[in-house]
């Protein structure tokens, strides 16, 4: 059956919500689970830590699994493994049955991430782009604000359990429109996996996310972080090394010699390493510093979903009027300047003023996401679409990872200068003034790009050169 880009967004963004929002709503019920499986809260942190390793082992697989079953069939088994992943946790009654299972959960992610998004490259045609993703920019912002109101609203009124049994209903709905409406995509040739450069990503990139997630977290010495992120990063400088002399490499780096996926896949990760901070930041400050309820709290921050879903109508627009290049460079300073004001907030603040800022917040971070992944794949090859695709989803991990360490090492840092052991409201200060200058950096990866960058998405075609338009109407 014949889809609209519209339902094939909606389909892939449907799993990618229950994806991004379980990821986030666990983190409320870990006192519960820990009481309930007899287990100390800070070791139950490892059921987060192992579902991230999980997502940073298998993505590089993903794009290798789509072309070799087909885009649609991976997508719907992706959607089932998490399922069943989820019923797992629900019926776990140690730690281990529980860190068993959200690995089982990360296998699943890592699946459906990339091959979702690839289902939408291959799918839609350029000129919709646009549209179709900022359907999908939405799950990745809604996860994490939903996340904490409703983990606290199951904690105090039910069971820990029933948070991952909310994943069974939306992923049998997911699975039957998936099989229904998304068509056959598979390619057309099939590269031989390769293992190595499998084991070498896989390893490479788990050092790197559990040394950057369990900064400021776990009690290890400095040495032995620094040791698990040097040898995530010799993996990664390996394979590097090795995938050059390789035709069809499980990651493809030469697309980086592709202007707009090189600034978008850098400026972008760059930009969600300040992105990634603010999902510890936010709740950290309004429960711990403001002395508000995980509840209260999290609805307080629904604030950045309104503004993102407020701005899904005028993306298109936006970029169609001014380009890529001006939009993501005006955008991304104007993002910085926002998270730099939150370090204003104090317990005396209105919440009214509070729920506006991070509304504002939202609604420009949508943009950005938007530009983001439009411009990363506007120049990119049919052929390469699943390469491009894993590429970003792995990039976009490891960068959201190095912002939740670079959270929490920033607060570690502030205790430490004021040696003092529980956080306080004025803590968080420096912390959003340090991610708000990182996110206002990622604007100069954008100055290189072309006037008439991404065009053929933007449909910002004034951008255009006279000369590149007569070239396109001969070449017709």
């Amino acid at each position: 059956m014949q889809a609209s880009y519209r339902t094939l967004a909606l389909i892939v963004a449907a799993a990618l919500f229950m994806e991004n929002l379980d990821t986030t709503i666990i983190a409320t019920a870990l006192p519960d689970i820990a009481r309930e499986i007899g287990a100390e809260p800070l070791k139950v942190n490892l059921a987060i830590t192992s579902y991230l390793l999980s997502l940073s082992i298998f993505i590089p697989l993903s794009g290798w699994m789509a072309d070799r079953f087909g885009a649609r069939r991976v997508f719907s088994i992706a959607i089932a493994v998490f399922m069943a992943g989820s019923i797992a946790c629900a019926m776990a009654n140690s730690l281990f049955e529980l860190v068993a299972a959200r690995v089982l959960q990360g296998f699943g992610g890592a699946m459906m991430v990339p091959v979702g998004r690839l289902v939408i490259l291959r799918a839609v045609p350029k000129g919709e782009l646009i549209k179709a993703l900022t359907y999908l920019t939405i799950p990745a912002l809604l996860g994490p604000v939903l996340g904490p109101p409703i983990g606290g609203f199951i904690v105090t009124y039910s069971s820990w359990r029933w948070i991952f049994l909310l994943n069974i209903p939306v992923g049998i709905v997911g699975i039957i429109l998936s099989l229904i409406y998304i068509p056959p995509i598979r390619a057309s040739v099939i590269a031989k996996l390769d293992w190595v450069g499998f084991l070498l990503t896989g390893f490479g990139l788990a050092s790197l996310v559990f040394s950057f997630e369990a900064m400021g977290r776990f009690p290890l010495p400095n040495w032995a972080l620094g040791a698990i992120a040097g040898f995530g990063a010799l993996c990664l400088v390996a394979y590097w090394a090795r995938s050059r002399r390789m035709t069809q490499p499980i990651v493809n780096l030469k697309l980086m010699k592709i202007s707009t996926f090189r600034r978008a896949v850098l400026g972008g990760s760059v930009f969600r390493i300040g992105i990634g901070a603010l999902p510890v930041l936010l709740p950290l400050m309004l429960q711990l510093g403001f002395g508000l309820t995980a509840f209260a709290s999290g609805l307080l921050t629904f604030a950045s979903a309104a503004g993102a879903l407020v701005m899904k109508g005028a993306t298109q627009f936006v970029l169609r009027g001014f380009g890529f290049r001006r939009v993501l460079i005006i955008n991304a300073i104007l993002c910085g300047i926002v998270m730099m004001g939150y370090a204003l907030f104090t317990p005396s603040v209105p919440h009214t003023v509070i729920f506006l800022a991070l509304l504002a917040g939202g609604f420009i971070r949508s943009l950005q996401f938007t530009g983001i992944n439009a411009l990363s794949y506007s120049d990119v090859d049919e052929t390469q679409m699943s390469n491009a695709s894993t590429f970003s989803a792995m990039m976009q991990q490891l960068s959201l990872s190095i912002g939740a360490g670079t959270a929490a090492l920033a607060l570690h840092l502030t205790l430490a200068q004021r040696q003092g052991t529980t956080l306080q409201a004025a803590d968080f200060q420096p912390a959003y003034l340090f991610i708000g200058g990182i996110v206002m950096v990622s604007s100069l990866f954008f100055l290189g790009l072309k006037k008439d960058a991404g065009a053929n998405v933007s449909g910002n075609v004034r951008r255009v050169p006279v000369t590149q338009e007569i070239k396109e109407t001969r070449s017709r």
